[in-house]
């Protein structure tokens, strides 16, 4: 019969297993897929230590043009939460989705926002896909560009995290508060760099219609020859339109974007005189290296970008 001192030993290591299963089953970090590089932030900021995040489309990557790769589909079934931006932004996903097989809770993180319509007025003249579909009409999905929507992702997101895992409420809510009170801060920054370009000169062009949401919220014109996705074809017509308005109105300059081709934009600040007032960040981070590694970076950056190029008037 064991004796006292082995019933003690064999108690002990047996609590001190217990004890380690638990440790490692509180260790095991929740499984969330973002779509993109920019939500994909969003999660990281909120999720913290208690998430293992897998981001689709990466930095500098083209969401609107992206194919899915069979490591997409993999990290999707593995997952308990995905996290897309919704607004047929990611006109890939559903179709991933279906063939990963993911029994994954699917969060869209524009719920909640009004999303704003790419009407076919003066500054969007029949712009038609490479498919021959006119855009005219659709969803801007592009609703990160205004902080105060930025905040309604993270809320979202925040929700979703603590749907999908319970226990982690304290610190999810906790990283949200957070990081909310930061973008505050840098919608203040914004606000305070567009008052201090003039008014006759908050406008300029960009290649794609990224920018409606910053243009509502924070009072600056950006004209662009594509509609709001990239896979928009700029017809002569709407090149040669833009280049007069850029004569006629003293439009001081033009921006490169990192995920579309600067040959256009190029171009038309050749034709119009206008100077090229370098790149900024519309559907995509930079690599953590470049100088829109974050949203937070993102914003801070093309706002430097716009009112340095706009500030000081035409070329």
């Amino acid at each position: 019969m064991p004796n006292r001192r082995a019933l003690l030993g064999a108690f002990a290591a047996g609590l001190i297993l217990a004890q380690a299963s638990l440790a490692a089953t509180a260790q095991e970090k929740l499984p969330v897929v973002a779509s993109f590089s920019i939500l994909g932030d969003f999660v990281k900021e909120v999720g913290g230590d208690r998430i293992a995040l897998t981001t689709l489309v990466g930095p500098n990557g083209d969401a609107h043009v992206y194919s899915p790769t069979p490591a997409d589909a993999k990290a999707m079934a593995g997952a308990k939460l995905v996290v897309v931006n919704g607004l047929k932004f990611e006109g890939w996903i559903t179709r991933l989705i279906k063939s990963s097989g993911t029994k994954a809770t699917i969060a869209t993180a524009t719920t909640g926002i009004t999303p704003l319509q790419n009407e076919a007025d003066d500054h969007d003249h029949g712009k038609k896909d490479k498919h021959g579909h006119n855009h005219a009409g659709q969803d801007d999905p592009h609703a990160w560009q205004s902080v105060a929507n930025a905040k309604i992702y993270v809320a979202n997101i925040r929700d979703a995290l603590v749907k999908a895992d319970p226990a982690g409420q304290a610190n999810y809510e906790a990283n949200a508060t957070r990081y909310l009170a930061q973008l505050d801060a840098v919608e203040a920054e914004v606000k305070a760099a567009i008052a201090r370009i003039p008014a006759d000169r908050r406008k300029a062009i960009t290649s794609h219609d990224a920018f409606g949401y910053f243009v509502k919220a924070y009072g600056i014109e950006f004209i662009a020859p594509q509609g709001v996705s990239t896979e928009a074809e700029a017809s002569a017509k709407d090149v040669g339109r833009i280049i007069r308005q850029i004569k006629a109105e003293k439009i001081p300059a033009v921006f490169l974007e990192n995920v579309t081709n600067p040959r256009l934009v190029e171009r038309i600040a050749k034709e119009s005189g206008a100077r090229v007032g370098g790149q900024i960040f519309s559907d995509a981070l930079s690599d953590a290296a470049g100088p829109a590694g974050t949203y937070i970076a993102m914003m801070k950056h093309n706002i430097s970008q716009i009112e340095k190029a706009l500030a000081a008037g035409p070329a």
